[in-house]
């Protein structure tokens, strides 16, 4: 039986203070301060509970249970725990935040390819009679476009009416389970 693999794993420590850019080919952890651009295309970033980060990042994954000022793109996936804080955009395939992270920035949820091709799209069922009503039915009486409002369930979406709004049935499943946020876009989880 062959031994298993061990991942190596850069660690910038607590007293570490790094300017200028970061490129690696391993995975990084950093619970020190860095300033300006980390690129670890294939691999994987966690910032820990006393990592300071204001840089853009490229990686593979982002973890952050520290704080992160900056746009972080992740090619797979971006964690933000639950003592975590995001000054910024994030631009990923797929995105967990737990309760008590804090997030400000927009999210960009990419497709994943060719990947994703395979596999089958999971669409909202339509109900066939009101597919056929006009499309004022779905406008209220103000003209203006049907959008997500709160109703029996405050804080939460349905893929109908994300679906309504012209949103995709990824935009719709996504809607289906986050809370509906506000205009403003500062927001404590």
């Amino acid at each position: 039986m062959d031994a298993p693999k061990l991942t190596e794993v850069a660690h910038i420590g607590k007293s570490v203070v790094v300017k200028g850019e970061l490129s690696g080919s391993e995975d990084l952890y950093v619970d020190g301060q860095v300033e300006g651009k980390i690129e670890l295309a294939g691999n994987s970033l966690t910032i820990g509970p006393n990592g300071q980060v204001r840089a853009d990042v490229n990686a593979k994954s982002v973890v952050v249970q520290g704080r992160l000022e900056g746009a972080i793109r992740a090619s797979d996936r971006a964690d933000l725990r639950k003592s975590g804080i995001v000054v910024g955009d994030i631009f990923t395939q797929r995105i967990a935040v737990e309760e008590g992270a804090y997030f400000k920035g927009k999210v960009d949820i990419q497709k994943e390819g060719e990947k994703t091709a395979a596999k089958p799209v999971a669409r909202p069922e339509v109900n066939r009679d009101a597919a056929s009503k006009p499309a004022a039915a779905a406008t209220p009486a103000t003209g203006s476009p049907a959008t997500a409002t709160p109703a029996a369930n405050p804080g939460t979406a349905s893929a109908a009416s994300a679906s309504a709004t012209g949103g995709s049935s990824t935009n719709a499943s996504i809607a289906a389970k986050a809370p509906v946020t506000p205009v403003t876009q500062d927001k404590k989880f």
